[in-house]
This record gives structure tokens, sequence and C-alpha cells, in this order.
């Protein structure tokens, strides 16, 4: 159980720390392979471009899940703590519809990849596996809603203060 708790507190940032090194230290090599050799590979370029997409959809739910997303919460400071969960709950449930459409929708270009076979230029690779970053995310996304409306639903319930998340500026 405790290895469970401490894989959802941490599985983004994990996926977020193995993505960005391999994007870096590839990039890295790239760019001394091209300066001091003048050569440069296709699959460099496409390790990158690849890393780069899952970071951004792995990020967007570590956002979702530390409500770090931008948002205009001006009216939120004038607001009671009742309200002011209701709404994070109503963005959250809208949120939540357009990532289930979104993750529905999103499984199309990976099936048509599947059925016809395609693979990545440079790495021979079948395409799903880089084209699983966009539902991976959004599954990641849902998750961490379903766990946002949860918290909030106890915060209502027992009259705590609803969580915010930290603050980018003050």
């Amino acid at each position: 159980m405790e290895f469970l708790r401490k894989f959802d507190n941490n599985a983004e940032r994990w996926l977020l720390l193995t993505f960005y090194v391999m994007l870096v230290i590839t990039m890295a090599v790239e760019v001394l392979r091209r300066e001091i050799f003048a050569y440069s590979s296709i699959w460099g370029e496409e390790i990158v471009r690849y890393s780069f997409i899952y970071l951004a959809w792995i990020g967007a739910s570590a956002a979702v899940k530390e409500r770090a997303h931008i948002r205009i919460d001006v009216v939120m400071h004038y607001l009671g703590q009742r309200p002011k969960a209701l709404l994070y709950m109503f963005g959250d449930i809208v949120m939540m519809i357009v990532a289930v459409i979104a993750l529905y929708w999103s499984f199309e270009s990976v099936h048509v990849s599947w059925k016809f076979g395609s693979v990545t230029d440079g790495l021979r690779i079948s395409k799903v596996w880089f084209l699983m970053a966009v539902p991976t995310g959004f599954a990641l996304m849902i998750w961490r809603l379903l766990q946002s409306l949860r918290r909030d639903f106890i915060s209502l319930k027992t009259g705590k203060p609803v969580y915010e998340g930290d603050t980018l500026f003050d």
C-alpha cells in the first residue's frame, strides 16, 4: 500500500525526469556530433521530439494534480470556502468531460497507426508508442481529476479549505 501511495504521489515527477534527461542527453550528444564530427543522426531528432511530446502531456497531468494550470482566480479571493469548492469542482467536471472526449478521439490515430503498421523514419519503431503520448496524457489527467474531485468533495463535506495549489506569483 505504501508503494502505491508513493507511486501515486511521484509518478509524473519520475516520468518527467526520465523524459527530460533523455531529451537533454540526446540533444547534447547530437549537438556535439554535429559540431565536432559534422555528422548528425535522424534518430536523435526523433528521440528529442517524442520525448518533448511526452513531457508536454505528462506535464499537463502534473499541472492538473497540483492545480498549477493557468487560470484567472481573481474571483476566488472574494468567495467563501463552499462556493470556491463548488466552482473548482465545476471546473474539474468540465475539464473531465473534455478529457474523456479527447481520450476517446485520440485513440483514432493510434488505431490507424496500429492497423497500417506505420513506423518512425529514423528509429524504425512503431509510431503507436509515440502516438500513445496523447491518450496516456489524457488518461493521467482523468485520474488526477477524479482525485481532485474526491479531495474537493471531502473538503466541501468537512468544511475544510479547498486545495488551491501553489501560486506562481503573489
